[in-house]
């Protein structure tokens, strides 16, 4: 072979499935004598159903059943055994007559065909005995609340000596995010079907061993009478981590009807019933010496959750760890609203988080005259700041040379409105990315088959981001073979267990556990010949299998003692209309420490695609709430606005070359969130530069900005 696997920007091994409509998604499964289900959405957002009258629904044409608070067959603890996130979440299973928010299902009318169903759930009529909502997140603030944990850690942290007097610079400002709401290709779909006592859930999900072991908890059956399916997810950016409602009700109502049932999530209810990023109100405070060096860093954060489950967006996390303050104070609080159960959305926290801070430090950068890569490398933490831990490997340094270098950020004049094209304010801005590194224990089992190629297995998930790929990659260089000799099969729960494909853990836990199992195969193939490979040529065909695991406490103990982030720098151009205060971005320029790439190409492609999610918060994503019903009322994508290729130009993505072996054995980190991070606080500092008007609430739109005359 001329060069080895890891590494090189191979072709994703399931493109052509994609592109010719060979790939299966979990709402294509052909089963026989299918069903559809459509759930039904309350009109209120808090309070009771005091009659729901389903009989003219039932009449029409094609229904099969539907079910509600009356009929819905009783689940052990009313469904709430199984509520641990990330797969675990509390749900709305028909189990009682109470509504929490506006869209929450209290029906689910079962017909013949997706039409009929559709027809019927406008036909199922309630009454409610309405109570007051608290909608504002304003109002709500007086009663905020201190989380358990944030982002898996303590909600609170608190490092350095006192406050120390002196400082030539102070910046204290509020920074806003508002609810997001996920919307990839693939909306949430499930197909159920039971034989016997024996349920298979063909599930759209970021998490196949979650779905399998939430079911089971949920109608109190054995875990290997789930059977999960799911080889193909068109996208999911954290809302496929966890089982919602609809994934249950759908083998609920399968069980009743006696026949494959499948529901559906429209796009309306994407923006309910399957969480969505919270809105965030984050109090940043700097203080430095002259020469730019921090002296003390505050951050504190006040999200909304619902009012049955805490979810906390943890924001400070990213102040935690950037940068080199010798005192630090950050908080987590949690605002309690009667809307739908936030949850994870790409780069949880770390996002928002950057978008405070790396705005809070480019206000500093200009109290104290500096420029702001300057002022960043100035205080570069050699250790992270709040815990005194070595980092595992960090070249974040490297990071802003590389990418100011190809952005061309010495040609920069730091006057905010000093550069005009046209009639076009332009501006340039910079913020440093960042996520953590996480892994969890992995299974993944090898063969080789009786014609020579080799079969690699994990229960993990494709979701659009290469992992057939990669994978098919480290096991061909494991085994020293070619990549068309090898196949790698994911998405079913069958398979070695593995975790959720969420925290950006897929490729550093799976990846170890397919290259265990490939290590393992080969020295069963050697024992098999004992101890000469050439004596296989001897033996019958047959098939030799082996099964591995990948875990955290057998890797290298100093992992424990170690701080693990990937890292990255952001430079970006904008142009405003001086007169309309229209906003674009030209340009982009990008570099990553992220331990060692496996694929160059998908590797890129996730980056690009995280920065244009970045430049989406930064520009256009708001979900609107109306505060007297508690409706999403832009919940559709005619009006809830994403970036399109006419909002995207030219992305420059560049990797500093990394191999990180005191994470974990194959030296990489995972790359699916951090491509977000620091995206929208480098646009909102190039907004500054360009027009002189710092914009600390996102969206940036027209009104914020408008008039942008200097008089």
């Amino acid at each position: 072979m001329s060069a080895r696997p890891i590494g090189q920007p191979l072709d994703r091994v399931d493109g052509r499935r994609k592109v010719t409509g060979h790939a299966t998604y979990c709402a294509e499964f052909p089963l026989e004598d299918v069903c559809h289900g459509v759930m039904v959405p309350s009109n209120i957002a808090r309070g009771s159903i005091v009659t729901i009258d389903a009989a003219g629904a039932r009449a029409m044409p094609g229904v099969i059943e539907v079910l509600t608070f009356e009929n819905a067959p009783r689940l052990p603890d009313k469904g709430r055994g199984a509520t641990e996130p990330p797969a675990g979440r509390e749900k709305s299973l028909l189990q009682d007559n109470l509504v929490r928010y506006h869209g929450e299902p209290i029906a689910l009318v079962v017909a013949q065909t997706l039409e009929q169903a559709m027809d019927a759930a406008a036909h199922v009529r309630a009454t409610y005995a309405e109570e007051k909502a608290v909608l504002v997140f304003e109002e709500a603030k007086a009663q905020r609340c201190k989380p358990e944990k944030a982002g898996g850690g303590k909600p609170d942290r608190e490092w350095g000596a006192a406050a120390q007097a002196g400082a030539d610079a102070r910046i204290e400002h509020t920074y806003t995010t508002p609810m997001e709401h996920h919307n990839p290709i693939e909306m949430h779909a499930t197909i159920a079907h039971w034989e016997g006592e024996r349920v298979t859930v063909y599930d759209a999900t970021q998490y196949i061993s979650g779905v399998r072991e939430v079911i089971a908890k949920t109608f109190g059956i054995p875990e290997e009478n789930v059977h999960a399916v799911c080889p193909f997810v068109g996208g999911g950016f954290g809302s496929k981590g966890s089982v919602w409602s609809h994934t249950v009700l759908a083998a609920m109502a399968a069980r009743v009807v006696g026949r494959p049932v499948k529901v559906m999530v429209t796009r309306a209810q994407m923006f309910v019933n399957v969480g969505g990023r919270p809105c965030t109100e984050q109090r940043l405070l700097l203080e430095a010496q002259r020469d730019g060096a921090l002296l003390a860093v505050e951050h504190h954060a006040v999200s909304h959750t619902c009012r049955f489950e805490d979810y906390t967006e943890a924001c400070t996390q990213p102040t935690r760890s950037l940068y080199a303050a010798p005192r630090g104070h950050t908080t987590q609080r949690l605002v309690r609203l009667d809307v739908s159960l936030p949850t994870f959305q790409r780069a949880p926290g770390e996002s928002t988080g950057t978008f405070a801070l790396e705005c809070a430090m480019d206000e500093l950068a200009y109290e104290l005259g500096m420029d702001p890569v300057e002022l960043r490398l100035r205080n570069h933490a050699d250790r992270e700041p709040c815990s005194g831990r070595p980092w595992s490997s960090k070249k974040l340094r490297e990071c802003y040379e590389m990418a100011a270098g190809r952005f061309g950020w010495e040609r920069r004049n730091p006057q905010p409105r000093s550069h005009r094209d046209g009639n076009w304010l332009v501006g340039w801005g910079m913020a440093t990315a960042t996520y953590p590194a996480h892994l969890e224990e992995a299974h993944a089992s090898a063969a080789l088959m009786p014609d020579g190629t080799v079969v690699v297995r994990s229960g993990t998930q494709d979701l659009g981001t290469g992992t057939y790929t990669v994978m098919t990659q480290i096991a061909a260089d494991t085994l020293d073979l070619p990549i068309e000799r090898v196949r790698f099969e994911l998405g079913d729960s069958d398979l070695p267990q593995a975790p959720v494909s969420g925290g950006s853990m897929t490729v550093a836990s799976v990846g170890p556990a397919v290259r265990a199992a490939c290590e393992a195969l080969r020295a069963k193939l050697l024992e098999l010949a004992g101890g000469d490979a050439s004596r296989m040529y001897a033996r019958p065909a047959a098939k030799v299998e082996v099964h591995a695991k990948a875990s955290p406490a057998a890797e290298d103990e100093t992992r424990q003692a170690v701080a693990t982030r990937s890292f990255g720098a952001i430079f970006v151009e904008v142009r405003v209309d001086a007169d309309l205060g229209i906003v674009r971005v030209p340009r982009v320029a990008a570099a990553y420490s992220a331990g060692r790439v496996m694929n160059l190409k998908t590797a890129t492609s996730q980056l690009k695609g995280g920065i244009v999610m970045g430049v989406g918060m930064a520009l256009l994503e708001e979900s609107l709430l109306d505060t007297r019903s508690g409706r999403i009322v832009n919940a559709n994508l005619a009006d809830y606005h994403v970036p399109v290729n006419a909002d995207i130009n030219d992305i420059d993505v560049a990797f500093v070359e990394e191999n990180d072996t005191r994470f974990n054995s194959l030296g990489a980190r995972g790359i699916g969130e951090i491509g977000i991070t620091g995206v929208a606080a480098a646009i909102a500092n190039a907004v500054y530069h360009a027009t002189g008007r710092r914009i600390r609430e996102l969206p940036i739109t027209l009104d914020k900005l408008l008039p942008l005359n200097e008089n």
